[in-house]
């Protein structure tokens, strides 16, 4: 036998002995997660409050048991996985609350897999399906408004509560701290000092999503991103059938419908700023603050889905793409689910 042939035979006895010596599983699923039946947060606590404190159960997953009930009878379909002979599969109950959970606190991975008693891997799987769910079921809550009717009933609640006639929407944009990804270099770096991605949201008169934007890299302004959203496209192309201009209680020239911004947006006949600060007379004033004033909504919205689901607070140690969705299935929620 030749040499070659020696030293391949012997390289493939080697393979074949590494092979046979290769250590074997020591078990399918750890015992910790077997008794998730028994002993999972969802199983036992959250029964628990159910039944004797419903302000502590939405505490803990930011939705009424009655809220929780409905937002999963709309996904279910969506996210119920088969029963296998290697075990049954994770409730749609638990999916959901998991999610949920996560959103209110933005804890690790592993801090709900210990809460929750399910594996670190199958968790990063559950959330963005179950996001994907939600974002798929409740769209038909979350839309820009398309008809005149639903315009001037924005305008009259912008009128009655906020003293701001002809305003059909605050607008304003958020920036969604995020781990820096890999090989971006400074894109998605902002002017606060971290890295983001940017949540562009107009809102009504009761702090209502009617239009997001997510995801535009950090380094991008306010104004620019506003500026090529399909939002101000429609606004241009007249598709959203936004009311014609009409006078103000007791004036007589036809003022057009706006949105209120702040600085950072470009003046445009359906988008009002504020006055200058410098030298300002005494109507400017007024006006300055009586649109600061219904501008604000769209400031106090974002704080409330900060305050309700923490996760917002927090640098999201998570690709971009997938903290987009995490916070359109926020907007959603709290659009429409109590």
């Amino acid at each position: 036998m030749s040499t070659v042939s020696t030293l391949a035979a012997a390289c493939a006895a080697l393979i074949i002995l590494k092979k046979r010596r290769k250590r074997k599983r020591q078990m399918w699923v750890k015992n910790v997660f077997l008794r998730r039946e028994e002993q999972s947060v969802y199983k036992v606590l959250m029964a628990e409050l159910r039944e004797e404190d419903e302000a502590m159960y939405k505490n803990f997953v930011r939705v009424t048991p009655e809220g929780f009930d409905l937002l999963l009878g709309k996904i279910s379909q969506a996210i119920k996985k088969q029963d296998t002979v290697m075990g049954e599969s994770i409730s749609c109950g638990e999916r959901l609350a998991l999610t949920l959970r996560f959103l209110a606190t933005g804890d690790t991975y592993s801090s709900l897999s210990y809460l929750f008693r399910i594996p670190v891997c199958t968790i990063s799987k559950i959330i963005p399906e179950v996001c994907s769910a939600i974002l798929e079921c409740l769209k038909d809550y979350f839309k820009v408004p398309t008809t005149e009717d639903e315009w001037l009933k924005i305008a009259g609640e912008f009128s009655s509560q906020w003293d701001f006639p002809n305003c059909i929407g605050a607008l304003d944009g958020k920036h969604i701290h995020i781990q820096a990804p890999a090989k971006t270099g400074s894109l998605y770096f902002n002017y606060k000092g971290t890295f983001s991605i940017v949540l562009l949201a107009l809102v009504d008169a009761n702090y209502k999503f009617l239009y997001t934007n997510i995801g535009a890299p950090g380094h991008h302004a306010d104004g620019g991103i506003f500026a090529t959203s399909n939002l101000n496209q429609a606004i241009e192309q007249k598709k959203l059938n936004i009311p014609n201009a009409r006078p103000l209680p007791g004036r007589h020239m036809k003022i057009p419908y706006v949105i209120v911004a702040d600085d950072a947006f470009a003046l445009q006949a359906n988008l009002m700023k504020p006055f200058k600060h410098q030298t300002l007379n005494g109507m400017e004033r007024v006006y300055n603050y009586r649109l600061s004033r219904a501008r604000r909504i769209v400031e106090n919205a974002f704080g409330m889905a900060a305050a309700r689901f923490r996760i917002l607070r927090r640098s999201i140690e998570l690709p971009p793409e997938k903290v987009k969705l995490i916070v359109g299935t926020i907007c959603c929620i709290i659009t429409s689910i109590q």
